[in-house]
């Protein structure tokens, strides 16, 4: 493969919310697409009860990641999850894709979106019973889109999608939630639920880990942010990590940083030009 280029040493701070151990070790992690590296001896250990950005500009490998944890694409190194392999712990994890992967044509309702998120816990030999009934109901009332149980989700706008897709997501009970750009493209009262939900799923104990260009809902949110640039680039709270430094390691020339992060460690005028 051929070598990267090498990058500024990783940034690592204590967290929030300092993890007992860590329920997802990421060690040496390097995918590669053909002769084309995408990610390059990533190594990252996060504990339970953090809300984690995952930062980068396009093509810096966020979404390969997250799929790498997911067990979806092959790779060099070492995932695990609760101490143990994906393939053992697989149903730690919960997952909303960007909504550019989902068909959104296809003629299922809302209901029958979120009843997916069972169908691991189910086994394919068992029908969803009362208990998964309830489940489904309850994530739905979470994102507000309990009166949509049974509309067609093609009927729904991009935020309401959005919101059954994380519906779902809940319904899959895991312990860790990867997020790819849940924030993108949808209106603001979606950004809202969305975003109260994770931070309440956080306080629950759970781990977050989104991907994100929204660098100011980073800064107010996050406990942490991974910086990425096909390397790990840095690891630490916002106020740490979002530096004109790593921020140009980071984003390169299409990052543009005026007053620095203000008193309460917010980049409210951190702009990415992509």
């Amino acid at each position: 493969m051929k070598d990267l280029q090498p990058q500024p040493p990783v940034v690592e701070e204590n967290l929030a919310h300092p993890p007992d151990s860590p329920i997802l070790q990421i060690e040496d992690l390097t995918v590669a697409y053909g002769r084309q590296v995408v990610l390059q001896e990533v190594s990252l250990s996060l504990g339970s009860q953090q809300l984690v950005g995952l930062i980068g500009p396009n093509g810096a490998g966020k979404s390969t990641l997250i799929k790498a944890i997911l067990g979806m694409v092959s790779f060099q190194g070492q995932v695990q999850v609760g101490g143990a392999s994906v393939a053992r712990n697989r149903q730690l994890l919960s997952y909303v894709p960007q909504k550019e992967e989902v068909r959104w044509d296809f003629p299922v309702t809302v209901g029958d979106v979120v009843m997916m998120g069972r169908y691991r816990r189910l086994g394919w030999l068992r029908w969803p019973g009362r208990a998964d009934r309830q489940v489904v109901e309850k994530v739905l009332e979470q994102v507000g889109m309990a009166e949509f149980k049974n509309r067609q989700i093609s009927e729904l706008s991009g935020g309401q999608q959005q919101r059954v897709f994380v519906a779902r997501a809940l319904a899959q009970e895991g312990q860790i939630m990867l997020l790819d750009e849940p924030l993108t493209g949808i209106d603001t009262t979606s950004q809202e639920i969305i975003m109260r939900l994770l931070l309440q799923l956080r306080d629950e104990g759970k781990l977050i880990l989104m991907a994100t260009h929204d660098l100011r809902a980073a800064a107010e949110m996050c406990d942490a942010c991974v910086m990425l640039n096909r390397r790990l680039i840095a690891f630490g709270p916002p106020a740490t990590v979002f530096q004109p430094q790593i921020l140009g390691a980071t984003f390169g020339n299409k990052v543009l940083t005026i007053g620095g992060m203000d008193m309460e460690g917010r980049a409210a005028t951190t702009m990415v030009l992509e």
